[in-house]
């Protein structure tokens, strides 16, 4: 054993490590000393502005996508999936794979289920009658081989009803940039927005979200949330609180800061449709009292799901606040999605945003080509 120890030490005493001196004969160990704490630690996360407005503290459930502990910062992050992957479960993709798989033949009886699956999936009467009125007329003059054909004519067709409207939202011109969003309670509002303001900051520009919704119950709640988790500044009021008066500091408050994005909320269902609209209204005309030009983009948030219904809401708002653009959630999973071509041509309001999924980068530029080529694959 003894020539084990000297093996590994180099001599028959046990090693010292480095810097310290053996102790000699007799002698006792210095007691030891600790070191003085810091009676303060300097706070790990710098505070938000301070906002003028009162806090609301939030003690909800985790925001999808959103690192809650240091584990989920030091785990990859899943692969992003694309749009044939969000899109291909969609109930209009099935529709139409279905299809011509038990068509392959070209034939008027193709064509009718054909009107039929465009039906179904929203896509609307006026819609549906043009794209099968410019296939029929196609196929009487004998321009499709095959079912393969027509398949790829109908592409084609859809992918021209939506790249008139396929325009991203441009940020520029104006310091703060103002974004109302408006829509029914429900659509994903608050959602969209802190998707919204995650996407803008990693873009380098500075953000502010106001609490606009004073209607719904948790809404100042939520949206301060989402500021929290993607480490914005929430200007906020109780509920129940003006919600004009709250958008009306929140521009105040962005002016003086140099803030480059402003994110409004706004409610979506008071006692009476009128007197939402009138809500709506007012918050305009009172941002107009600062900027004149303000807001930049009304951005109207959809929900893919709701069919027809969407398109009576758009003309509601439309004709209300002059919506200048849309968003449209919850494609992925049951939603038709046939809705966004029926949107497209009733309106031809530019589509800003597609929501593919419940993680913060789901929300996506909208692109017209990937968007059908997600429901008819090219070839498939």
């Amino acid at each position: 054993m003894q020539k084990f120890w000297k093996k590994l030490t180099g001599r028959g005493e046990a090693a010292v490590p480095s810097g310290h001196e053996p102790l000699p004969p007799g002698a006792s160990p210095a007691p030891l000393r600790s070191k003085p704490v810091d009676a303060a630690l300097p706070a790990i996360d710098p505070p938000l502005p301070d906002a003028p407005a009162e806090t609301v503290p939030s003690r909800h459930a985790p925001l999808p996508n959103m690192a809650m502990s240091m584990d989920d910062l030091a785990a990859p992050a899943p692969a992003r999936r694309g749009w044939r992957e969000r899109l291909a479960d969609s109930g209009f993709a099935r529709s139409l794979t279905s299809l011509f798989a038990r068509n392959p033949v070209l034939s008027d009886e193709l064509l009718d289920e054909l009107e039929v699956a465009l039906l179904t999936a929203d896509v609307g009467v006026e819609a549906t009658r043009e794209l099968i009125d410019g296939l029929r007329r196609r196929m009487q003059r004998r321009e499709f081989a095959d079912a393969a054909a027509l398949r790829g004519a109908l592409r084609d067709a859809l992918i021209a009803v939506l790249e008139p409207v396929s325009q991203p939202l441009e940020i520029a011109g104006h310091h703060p940039f103002v974004v109302l969003v408006v829509g029914v309670n429900g659509v994903g509002k608050t959602t969209t927005i802190g998707k919204l303001g995650r996407r803008f900051r990693e873009q380098r520009r500075s953000v502010m979200l106001a609490a606009g919704d004073t209607f719904r119950a948790a809404a100042v709640a939520q949206l301060q949330e989402w500021g929290e988790r993607i480490g914005v500044p929430v200007i906020a009021q109780g509920q129940g609180a003006d919600s004009a008066s709250v958008v009306f500091d929140a521009l105040q408050t962005a002016t003086a800061r140099g803030t480059d994005v402003l994110i409004a909320d706004t409610a979506g269902r008071l006692h009476t449709q009128s007197g939402l609209m009138n809500e709506l209204a007012k918050i305009r005309r009172v941002l107009g009292k600062l900027d004149a030009s303000a807001p930049h983009e009304v951005l109207m948030v959809i929900d893919g799901t709701t069919g027809q219904n969407a398109i009576n809401q758009v003309r509601q708002f439309a004709g209300a606040v002059g919506v200048t653009g849309l968003a449209v959630t919850k494609l992925d999973g049951t939603a038709k999605g046939g809705v966004l071509f029926a949107l497209a041509r009733e309106f031809a309001l530019p589509i800003r945003y597609v929501g593919l999924g419940e993680r913060a980068d789901d929300l996506r530029v909208f692109d017209a080509r990937a968007f059908v080529d997600g429901l008819l694959p090219q070839g498939g």
